[in-house]
């Protein structure tokens, strides 16, 4: 049976935050002022019927606004066969996200009549939407909406096919899900598609998941690199280019420095090792972010912030860390795990911090087999009517049980303190304490992990008493604290005891113009990597803003 369209996905009940029932705003029909406007930023051509004027994988995909006739946008399936997402007609326009970051186009569009359209170039289609600001917020407002639809309705998607509960399966489902890219999650275990797609191949268990995208060779357990390597997210980068500014990690701070040094002129890019957002992208809901009165989720907030940092012109090299930074010459080179490197006259630290473990037996064995470091709707959905342990009482630890408490049958916090009331923000704590859901262990800690492939146990210490329990656990959050990532740093500027960048000084113990600033002329530290910065959101966000000021006087001193 074919998949429905659009067209009658719109007519079924949908939630209403589906952007396929926005159609006015998802698909917009253009008035003749702003399509006039638009036209004067392309050339007008004649679209023959039957014409293919993109193609799935494609880079660098043009803008077309439809004066007449009909473009039909369609994706192919994972057997292959083409399947009609939506038709584009007069006054509507194509494209996606691609449109500002040049990466592979999800999708293929046709020419279903003889159809005149305006073809954009994307250097002229990044100056109408800055130049033309009505437009620009309607046709990127689309193409947010757009994407959303995407992953909520698998449009262009790839299939991921493992076990729901594997250790690689979830690490490639989180890749997608934070990168958001649309995917099929096929589950070997349960699906009869699964097996069908994968008819005629004898794997090993290590082998999985695999990966299938159209027109491509399966992947087998492909690592993050690979994986975007194959769809496209990540960048090749020029050897020669001297960028103004390196942003180095994408979460809240570096984020905000990318739009304001974008925004403001700066040749910007942003190199980040895994996904937008950091550690904050992984949270449920925060919701004492300012002007979100009934709070947004970290994902939410980073892809928007993305969208901001794009619009302006930075560039986004995802899932490529940086190794090494060489601090003895200027422009500064700095060297990327994949061997790529790049040159900047200007860099931002913002890798913020990883995730603290636990020093158990048995530990690295269960990372990715029951044991987690963010509660998103994946893990989530994992732990359904399940007992869980949450370790942890900072902010953290109180967004996960919170969320977590809607569709589990208990949370377990512990805490090695005397409470919450420390080190969480009072609304999560009042709001924990009257959850029948959440039991607080204070006074406790995990002495023990026992399970065969994945985990199945916790022993639990409770030090007043000195008493020990076994919990029937499958799922620990592990929320503990973090340490900074500065490895890459190697001996380039002073960092504290901890390994937090210092700021503020220079080698002298003198006051430098900025308290960002580092020991390092034309380097800065902004966010949770800053020693003695405020771990939170929105301060991060702020640090992130201000130090674009001191770069440029950094790139252009006043004279003497």
């Amino acid at each position: 049976m074919a998949k429905p369209t659009l067209e009658e996905e719109r007519n079924a009940q949908e939630s209403p935050d589906d952007p396929y029932e926005r159609a006015a705003q998802t698909f917009p029909r253009l008035d003749s002022d702003m399509a006039s406007r638009i036209a004067s930023y392309g050339d007008e051509e004649l679209v023959p019927q039957g014409t293919l004027i993109f193609e799935r994988g494609q880079r660098n995909v043009d803008f077309f606004l439809i004066q007449a006739g009909e473009i039909e946008i369609f994706e192919i399936d994972e057997y292959g066969q083409p399947q009609v997402v939506t038709v584009h007609r007069a006054g509507q326009f194509t494209g996606e996200l691609h449109l500002l970051n040049g990466r592979q186009t999800l999708v293929s569009a046709r020419a279903i009549v003889d159809t005149p359209v305006v073809r954009i170039k994307r250097p002229a289609f990044r100056r109408l939407i800055s130049a033309e600001p009505d437009i620009g917020e309607v046709i990127l407002r689309a193409l947010i909406l757009r994407r959303v639809g995407s992953l909520k309705h698998s449009k262009g998607a790839i299939s991921v096919i493992g076990s729901g509960h594997g250790g690689d399966t979830l690490r490639v489902q989180r890749f997608l899900t934070r990168n958001a890219y649309p995917f099929r999650l096929l589950d070997i275990d349960f699906d009869p598609h699964a097996r069908d797609l994968l008819e005629g191949h004898t794997l090993t268990p290590e082998q999985f998941p695999v990966v299938l995208s159209p027109g491509k060779p399966a992947l087998f357990n492909p690592s993050n690199a690979t994986l975007a390597d194959a769809l496209g997210l990540a960048e090749t980068l020029d050897p020669e280019h001297v960028y103004d500014l390196a942003v180095v990690g994408a979460g809240p701070a570096g984020l905000a420095a990318a739009v304001y040094g974008a925004s403001e002129g700066l040749d910007t890019i942003v190199i980040e090792s895994m996904a937008p957002g950091g550690q904050a992208g992984t949270s449920s809901k925060i919701e004492n972010y300012l002007g979100f009165p009934t709070g947004i989720s970290g994902a939410a907030l980073a892809g928007r912030a993305q969208v901001q940092a794009m619009k302006f012109g930075a560039n986004l090299a995802i899932s490529r860390a940086v190794s090494r930074l060489e601090c003895d010459e200027h422009p500064y080179l700095l060297h990327l795990e994949d061997g790529q490197t790049l040159r900047s006259r200007a860099i931002v630290i913002a890798t913020g911090v990883c995730y603290r473990k636990l020093d158990l037996p048995n530990y690295a064995r269960f990372e990715g087999q029951g044991i987690h470091y963010a509660a998103t709707p994946i893990e989530q959905q994992l732990c359904m009517n399940e007992e869980v342990v949450v370790v942890g009482g900072g902010n953290s630890a109180g967004q996960a049980a919170v969320f977590l408490s809607r569709t589990v049958a208990c949370v377990h916090i512990l805490v090695r303190g005397d409470g919450l009331a420390a080190t969480m923000s009072d609304y999560l704590v009042q709001r924990l304490s009257s959850s029948p859901k959440v039991i607080l262990h204070t006074r406790a800690e995990v002495t023990a992990l026992d399970g065969d492939t994945s985990l199945q146990s916790v022993r639990v210490a409770h030090r007043e008493s000195g008493e020990t329990q076994t919990l029937r656990i499958s799922n620990l959050f592990v929320m503990i604290g973090a340490q900074p990532n500065t490895e890459w740093l190697d001996g380039c500027l002073e960092l504290d005891r901890t390994g937090f960048v210092k700021t503020g000084y220079d080698a002298n113990g003198q006051l430098l113009r900025s308290v960002y600033a580092t020991t390092l002329p034309g380097v800065y530290a902004v966010g949770d990597v800053r020693s003695g910065s405020v771990k939170r959101v929105a301060s991060s966000v702020g640090e992130g803003s201000v130090v674009v000021q001191a770069i440029h006087q950094f790139l252009n001193p006043e004279p003497v």
